[in-house]
């Protein structure tokens, strides 16, 4: 007695394998990445580099506040003509690091503590709203996303790198803001933290708040697991007003030292 094999049983049964095969070898992958702090991140671009070079010239007192960003010297510098370099001020402009004087060039903005304090009301108010409306709406995958990502910041804390807790920060912060289902409010909520970046950027870097910031984390996500909507909005308020307050503090003991 013969079996009689259907080919085209045969074809879309060996179709079904390879497919099956290769979901199963990218989830594997999938996982590996998952397990991994911090994934490969693709290289600068040359604008890029320029904009994290004058950052953290501002940010660590090299470029003090009124004092011409030196054009000439960072072309010569990196070796490049000045095109990317007004590229990268029109970012750095954007974000609030300087500002491009007519004239003049760029000039590294100043930081005062009315506008500190303006910036994180508006921050604390928009963002515990949105914690509050998510509260009920945060799946268990977005429990666990805000506590990798805070775990990851904890290492960040510990090696004192701001760069990228900042960027963690970000996405824990968009975490909330994206699952409160208010479009219109993410886009402000975005917008206004884009305008302002150098005031969260600047309070990080002062000692002990990236490991501060790391432990109303945990508040916060205890508060959202177990459904405390009033408690999340009150937290996450206390959050922004935290960072306004160590940044004005600072701003206040530069003002006495001069």
């Amino acid at each position: 007695m013969y079996t009689v094999y259907n080919s085209k049983k045969v074809a879309v049964n060996c179709v079904s394998f390879r497919l099956l095969t290769l979901l199963t070898f990218k989830l594997a992958i999938m996982d590996k990445v998952r397990i991994l702090d911090y994934p490969v991140e693709r290289p600068l671009t040359l604008r890029e580099r320029i904009v994290d070079f004058i950052k953290d010239s501002i940010i660590s007192g090299r470029l003090k506040p009124g004092e011409r960003v030196p054009e000439q010297e960072i072309a010569e510098s990196f070796g490049i003509s000045r095109t990317p370099i007004r590229e990268a001020f029109r970012q750095l402009e954007s974000e609030g690091f300087i500002s491009v004087v007519p004239r003049k060039g760029a000039v590294v903005s100043p930081i005062t503590d009315k506008d500190v304090s303006e910036f994180y009301e508006i921050k604390s108010l928009l963002e515990g709203y949105a914690a509050k409306t998510a509260c009920d709406k945060l799946t268990q995958k977005d429990i666990e996303k805000l506590e990798a990502l805070n775990a990851k910041m904890e290492k960040c804390a510990e090696r004192g790198d701001v760069k990228n807790f900042f960027r963690l920060d970000n996405q824990f912060h968009d975490t909330f803001l994206n699952t409160c289902g208010n479009e219109k409010l993410c886009a402000l909520v975005h917008h206004l933290v884009a305008q302002f970046e150098r005031f969260r950027v600047t309070a990080l870097s002062l000692p002990g708040r990236m490991a501060d910031s790391v432990r109303q984390h945990r508040h916060i996500i205890g508060a959202f697991k177990s459904g405390q909507t009033s408690v999340v909005e009150a937290l996450v308020k206390a959050n922004a007003e935290r960072g306004r307050d160590v940044l004005v503090e600072e701003i206040t003991q530069k003002k006495v030292q001069a």
